[in-house]
């Protein structure tokens, strides 16, 4: 018995190595080119399961080891990718053949997971329309110059807590990611949600915003693996009920929204936030949102506004630190903006501080915060790429855009590992190639919440370089070395600077 049931398992190994094995010529059968080193079973991700490099390093090898080739096939441990190389192709799956790829890649069971299920970066055909259009209205030029006057209330705090932080020398040593998370999840939790956040109070944070961003968002090895199984094994996923968001956070969310809802109906409280909107959706609709969808946007709302853009503002931070001849000349602008505004931080002068964009559109690009853009090939379609070939994608077939490997490709940039804010000024921003350059994505899919990071980015980067200077601390790391396990990037040593009082 014992020889049999061994003889099984060592059977069923067999079985299983033989399947992974030929699983591993799926792109060669296909004739397409494929990235060299794959492992049954592993694929192109060995460096990824050792800890050695993030995914998108990994991603990064195999762009640059494939200059040849428009599209080049490879795999997320057993599922084929493609990684699309050519910017005319990606422009082609993000905007002009949008309707053969208008899924993102990522399956959420929406029993298991509701709240992310419901969010738009995972909903499709009508629900997806109708939540699109919805958030679109809520960041419109209108509704962003309402929700700016919360923002100014946040720049205050942030100002406040720099502040009572300095030493008796108008100086004190900060870690940026920190930092701007507190004052990004601070904005959310007024601009979103009406609420005092707490999140510059050290001694209330303990069930605050800003606690349950730094536990969400917390890196760590099972989040690296669920995470991994979502986005590169949907299918294993599904199968294994894998849950993003946990039952903490889910409770969190539904009971903050349902309690600041009810409030507002009963009361007849107006106020100038994203609930608020909600709630005039309501009567403009007739009806009354289901309270997984209205949950769902302020998940989406507050993943988005803290942790994307606290991580943006941190390597912006990081830059203006580690070039003065940058931060001087912004500095400059800053200043010379507000005094046409007496002073007063508005909608329009933040719009006139283009120095700053540039700046950010530079930091975007060496050091994008969303590194690669999973897709689903919903329509099997032909593609020809600049190398000639034409590419026969079936439909189900999983695609990568590059996002990282494409704004630091020299043949795209010129001095790609270079910071250089000037390649966005006036004249030369027009030589950007098209779909090389994407902090936000492009297309119908592209992130809807846009201009609101960008307004609130901006609104803190100019509180902070009209008064303070930054450089910085030899406590960071340069180069900058990631964590592996981390699904945004998160720098091993963190981003300390000195910030001191001009």
């Amino acid at each position: 018995m014992f020889v049999m049931f061994v003889s099984l398992i060592f059977g069923a190994l067999v079985l299983l190595y033989l399947y992974l094995a030929n699983n591993i010529k799926y792109w060669q059968k296909r004739g397409i080119p494929c990235a060299n080193g794959a492992l049954p079973g592993i694929g192109h991700m060995w460096d990824l399961l050792m800890s050695r490099a993030s995914f998108n390093e990994c991603c990064e090898k195999i762009y640059d080891n494939n200059i040849k080739h428009s599209i080049v096939g490879f795999y997320n441990f057993i599922t084929p990718t493609l990684m699309i190389r050519d910017p005319e192709l990606v422009k082609t799956v993000l905007q002009t053949k949008f309707t053969n790829f208008h899924e993102n890649s990522g399956i959420v069971n929406a029993d298991v997971d509701p709240l992310l299920a419901n969010n738009p970066f995972f909903t499709y055909g009508e629900k997806w329309t109708t939540g699109r259009k919805r958030l679109t209205y809520a960041f419109s030029s209108m509704r962003l110059k309402i929700l700016l006057e919360n923002v100014k209330q946040v720049c205050l705090k942030f100002e406040d807590f720099i502040d009572r932080k300095m030493n008796k020398t108008g100086e004190v040593e900060l870690e940026l990611k920190d930092l701007f998370c507190r004052y990004t999840t601070q904005v959310v939790a007024s601009a979103g949600f009406g609420v005092d956040g707490f999140c510059f109070d050290d001694k209330k944070q303990k069930e605050t915003f800003y606690n349950i961003g730094q536990e969400l968002f917390k890196p760590s090895s099972l989040s690296s693996i669920k995470i991994t199984i979502a986005f590169l094994m949907p299918y294993f996923s599904k199968m294994l009920r894998i849950k993003l968001l946990p039952e903490k956070f889910d409770n969190f969310f539904r009971t903050l929204v349902t309690n600041v809802m009810e409030d507002r109906r009963t009361s007849g409280m107006q106020k100038n936030d994203f609930l608020q909107l909600m709630t005039e959706l309501e009567r403009m609709e007739g009806d009354k949102f289901d309270i997984d969808v209205l949950a769902s946007h302020a998940v989406s709302f507050f993943i988005d506004g803290s942790e994307t853009s606290g991580s943006t503002l941190s390597f912006v931070g990081f830059h203006v630190a580690a070039y003065p001849e940058v931060q001087k000349k912004l500095r400059e602008e800053i200043i010379s903006v507000l005094e046409k505004y007496d002073n007063i931080l508005t909608y329009e002068a933040l719009r006139e501080m283009t120095y700053m964009d540039q700046v950010f559109n530079e930091s975007q690009r060496l050091l994008p915060v969303v590194t690669v853009l999973n897709k689903i090939c919903t329509e099997t379609i032909d593609l020809k790429g600049s190398d000639g070939l034409v590419y026969h994608i079936e439909a189900g077939t999983n695609i990568l855009i590059p996002i990282s490997s494409l704004h630091n490709d020299p043949h795209h940039w010129e001095k790609p590992n270079e910071f250089d804010p000037e390649r966005f000024n006036a004249d030369r921003k027009r030589s950007v190639k098209k779909f090389t350059h994407l902090p936000f994505s492009e297309g119908p899919r592209s992130c809807v919440g846009m201009r609101m990071a960008q307004l609130q980015m901006k609104a803190c980067m100019a509180t902070l370089l009209k008064k303070y200077s930054l450089e910085l601390s030899p406590k960071t790391e340069v180069p900058l070395k990631m964590v592996p396990s981390s699904f945004l990037p998160i720098t091993k040593s963190g981003l300390w600077v000195f910030i001191r009082e001009l």
